[in-house]
Formats: C-alpha cells, structure tokens, sequence
C-alpha cells in the first residue's frame, strides 16, 4: 500500500513540475494535432525563459476563455491525478507577444504583425487566416493565441471586448507542447516555429 501511495505521489509531482499528458478533444488544432491525440507537455519549458511567437501551448483558460474561480485542494489533487476531467485546459498557437501589434488583415488575407504580413505555413488548409477584423495591441504579461484549424477555433479573437481582451495570461500558461506521442503511427515532435 505504501508503494502505490509513493507512485501516486511521485506522479502528481512529475506531471505537476516536469512533463504532463494531455488529450486532444476538438479540431481546433488540425492539422498539427488532431481529436484523439495524446500530446506531451513540458511544464517546464518557460522557468526563466519567454513564450515564443509560434510555440502551440497548453493553458489554464480559467479567467479567460471560462470565468476565473479558484479551485479548492480536493479538485486539484483530483485533477492531477486525472480522476476527474480537465475541462478548463487549451491548446492553442501563440501567434503574438507583449509589445506586438496584430491586425486582420491586408488586402492579400495575411495576418499584420507589428505591420508586416504574417507567413503561417501550419493554418488548416482552406482557411482564411482570420474572418473576425481586429486590431489588437498586447500588453505585458499576456499573449494573444489562435487555433491552427481557424474556422473551428474558439480563441483570443472570441473574446475581443471582454475582460483582457482576449489575451491569455503568461502566468496561466502550463507548458509547452512537445510532441504527439498517441496513436502510435502519428508520433513526431511538434517543432517550435522561428518567431
């Protein structure tokens, strides 16, 4: 018994402060990751270094994309040792950072960044960089992230006017994506765009 509580223990600290596991349950991320997907998360990929344009993210979207409440002990140990769902958690692409200006879009259909038309080679096929017209400036300590699969994604551009603006906060991030590890025939690391 003592073992299992020692196991049980170690993998809350592990996936709590090194790596965890996350299942992909929407297309919003096609064609990178698609529903069913097992991807692995680094929790430690931004301890003294900075979110890059381009790096694909998980992120708590409590005080964001759901409405901010803070989760008693029981649920977060529940949720750690995945004995409940985790219905408060997204994966999306970091498309801008604090500083930068975004804007939708030129005359050609590109994303503006910082005025300079944006290249996204991993957009889903078929889709417009973005239908919804904004221009977004963000601030310190956030970033403004988008889903790969446009036309499915529920993202930073759903919540322009409300609180934030639609930006995540930096501190709400919870790792960067590393790789798809299942199903067995679709592993490859999920490489970090230049950005």
């Amino acid at each position: 018994m003592g073992a299992l509580v020692a196991a049980a223990v170690l993998a809350v600290v592990v996936r709590a402060t090194l790596v965890d596991f996350y299942h992909i349950g929407s297309e919003s991320m096609q064609p990178l990751l698609t529903p069913g997907d097992g991807i692995m998360v680094d929790r430690t990929a931004y301890r003294g270094g900075e979110v890059r344009r381009g790096d694909v993210v998980v992120f708590d979207g409590r005080g964001s994309f759901l409405p901010y409440h803070r989760p008693d002990a029981v649920d977060a140990l529940l949720r750690a040792l995945r004995l409940t769902g985790d219905d408060t958690s997204y994966v999306k692409r970091v498309i801008a950072v604090a500083g930068d200006t975004l804007e939708c879009c030129d005359a050609d259909g590109f994303l503006l960044l910082n005025g300079e038309p944006l290249d996204e080679p991993y957009v889903y096929g078929g889709d417009a960089a973005s239908t919804i017209d904004f221009v977004a400036t963000v601030p310190e300590g956030r970033v403004w992230v988008m889903g790969d699969h446009r036309s499915a994604s529920a993202d930073s551009r759903a919540l322009l006017g409300a609180p934030g603006g639609g930006m995540i906060a930096v501190d709400r991030i919870l790792g960067r994506v590393t790789s798809v590890v299942w199903p067995l025939d679709r592993r490859a690391a999920v490489p970090r765009e230049d950005g």
